[in-house]
């Protein structure tokens, strides 16, 4: 029987070539080059590969950087080889039936990679632990406390998909039937009640009616969470200070869909495509010229530039670029961002700070710095880890006083 074909028509790639493809791109990644454009540029140069050899090997790449030490333990090597060995010893898969050097597959094993594929491996906890930067350990340690070890194993595995259905159009479970029809699979999560945990299918949400009408958008739950915090009175003026692509603008605007909010950005760029999301979703917001934001709100979010640390499963290549001095400069630029947007709060009105971050420099002592400056009251906090089913994630709501 010849070999099933994908759904662009082109045969298949073997487990073993698609292992080879990965191990190629893991190379010139470890060199420098962004993951992202290794793989567009690999996809590009290698039309015969389907969809799913592109998801597959995407997979195994992801996999590999976001168990970077780990599997180079396991493997013998921070080499892309040695993190596919490690990644084939990971998932109990046969090592020598895959590396055979025959047709497109890796090299076959040598004599000293066969023998420490064959000897004892690191004690769990060393695994996991290996797949932090080492400089970050101690604070990471420190910060997490009794969490330390199942939010780094957690951190291993591949980050849930999630999606707001959009209450300015439909409900929840509405949603969830209209995603049913077209093979998206999903589950309501408890973390807010407009979040749906994507089960199956996540790779066709883009291309889905539901998220071309505008019934649902792919936001992380605990950023759903987050907002669940927020109470608007109708009129109330918003701004979304580091908007971004204005995922958190686009929710309030559903919830509160009588607010006035408007988006803000230091680069113009990042605010792109909020308009054509505002037009999809039915929401109506208003776009600030970047750095030139005036006036006075009722409520200023600040989504601050951060670490990233609780998003490490999405983004694994950027744990590993992360330096001390990088992230001693977020810090000075939270704190920076943080005076500026305390002075667009109306008398009475609430800053809502967050970050994506597991780093306690970051999160609860870059608020209590704040707020001992005087005139700023703590009245809701939330702070999650990957062990409660979405990403790790602090806010805080403080009122003027």
């Amino acid at each position: 029987m010849p070999p099933k074909r994908d759904c662009c028509g082109s045969d298949p790639m073997t487990p073993a070539a698609r292992l080879a493809a990965a191990i190629d791109l893991l190379d010139a990644i470890l060199e420098g080059a962004p993951a992202e454009r290794a793989l567009t540029n690999w996809a590009r140069a290698n039309r015969y590969a389907g969809s799913g050899d592109r998801a597959a090997v995407r997979d195994h790449v992801f996999d590999a950087l976001r168990c970077r030490g780990s599997f180079a333990a396991l493997g013998g090597a921070l080499t892309g080889r040695g993190l596919i060995l490690g990644l084939c010893r990971a998932e109990g898969r046969d090592a020598t039936a895959l590396f055979t050097g025959e047709g497109h597959a890796p090299a076959a094993l040598t004599a000293d990679e066969a023998k420490h594929l064959a000897s004892p491996a690191p004690p769990r906890e060393d695994l996991f632990t290996s797949d932090w930067p080492e400089w970050l350990l101690p604070q990471l340690r420190a910060d997490l406390g009794a969490d330390f070890a199942p939010v780094s194993e957690a951190m291993q595995a591949r980050a849930p998909v999630f999606l707001r259905a959009n209450l300015a159009k439909t409900t929840r479970d509405g949603a969830a039937q209209v995603l049913a029809t077209e093979g998206i699979e999903t589950q309501p999560h408890p973390l807010a009640d407009t979040a749906l945990e994507v089960t199956a299918g996540a790779r066709k949400i883009a291309q889905s009616q539901a998220y071309a009408q505008g019934l649902v958008e792919l936001q992380d739950a605990a950023s759903q969470a987050m907002l669940q915090l927020v109470d608007l009175a109708p009129g109330a003026r918003v701004l979304d200070y580091c908007a971004g692509g204005g995922g958190k603008a686009l929710a309030l605007a559903a919830a509160f869909p009588k607010a006035q909010i408007t988006a803000h950005d230091i680069d113009a760029g990042r605010m792109r495509d909020i308009a054509p999301r505002a037009k999809r979703a039915g929401a109506k917001i208003t776009l600030a010229e970047p750095g030139k934001v005036t006036g006075q709100y009722d409520l200023v979010l600040v989504d601050a530039p951060c670490s990233g640390a609780g998003t490490w499963r999405r983004t694994p290549e950027a744990k590993w670029r992360l330096t001390p001095a990088r992230l001693a400069e977020l810090v000075a630029l939270q704190a920076e961002i943080l005076s500026h947007a305390a002075g667009l709060v109306a008398p009475g009105g609430r800053l809502c700070y967050m970050t994506c971050s597991l780093l306690d420099v970051e999160n609860a002592a870059q608020i209590a710095a704040f707020a001992a400056r005087g005139g700023w009251e703590s009245t809701a906090h939330l702070r999650l880890t990957p062990c409660d089913g979405a990403d790790g994630f602090f806010g805080a709501v403080l009122s003027r006083i």
